[in-house]
């Protein structure tokens, strides 16, 4: 599938993007698959993750957060916005895919649901694969990419940066159809509280920044 182009001509090289994914959940630490509700906050390891990123946020001139509805991404964006100063909205679009029958599950059997899905959709390119219950790749697209290209468009009169706290399967998936250029590593760890930086250009939305390493403008 390609990467989206839309909304290219309007674009300003001064918004900024980070794409941030959740501190550390109860749901990771028990590897529970746990994509719609309310379940499962954040450790109190996930709390520090989130305070020490709210720190090397402060002078990133934020100007708002974007998150999703689950609790461990509310919870990351709660705690950036009490150093950072700015409102926090919730928003669908960030949310992770949901798993149907596979929801809330922790045993071998769901994560092989989990696995499936991710396999028809990564190496065999079945975009409309879903588990059953539960989204397909181009679900996702469809709520994802009209956030992105929204915020482009309407901020291009008072560019500024913006914090988007979303899930590891969502970024995974949904990067590779908003940016431009993706460095050799992106298939690597996202760890929690990582994100990646991007910024937006005349050419498209470029990444600056993979969960901690630098991008070399060479690979763009």
């Amino acid at each position: 599938m390609s990467r989206n182009t839309a909304a290219r001509s309007g674009w300003s090289d001064k918004i900024k993007l980070y794409f941030v994914r959740h501190g550390e959940s109860e749901a990771n630490v028990l590897r529970v698959i746990s994509n719609r509700g309310w379940l499962h906050p954040l450790t109190e390891k996930g709390r520090q993750q989130a305070r020490d990123l709210a720190g090397k946020l402060q002078t990133a001139g934020i100007a708002r957060i974007y998150t999703s509805p689950l609790q461990r991404a509310v919870q990351t964006a709660e705690i950036l916005s009490q150093t950072l100063g700015v409102e926090v909205e919730i928003t669908g679009a960030l949310r992770e895919f949901d798993c149907g029958i596979a929801e809330s599950r922790a045993d071998a059997q769901a994560w092989q649901l989990w696995q499936t899905a991710w396999d028809s959709w990564m190496l065999h390119q079945q975009w409309d694969y879903r588990v059953e219950g539960g989204e397909s790749f181009n679900d996702l697209r469809s709520r994802f990419l009209p956030l992105v290209n929204g915020l482009l468009r309407d901020y291009t009169e008072r560019p500024e940066s913006y914090v988007l706290i979303g899930h590891g399967g969502l970024y995974y998936t949904m990067l590779p159809q908003v940016l431009v250029n993706l460095p050799p590593h992106s298939d690597g760890p996202f760890p929690n509280t990582g994100y990646v930086l991007a910024e937006a250009r005349p050419e498209g939305l470029v990444c600056l920044e993979w969960c901690g390493t630098k991008i070399d403008h060479g690979e763009i």
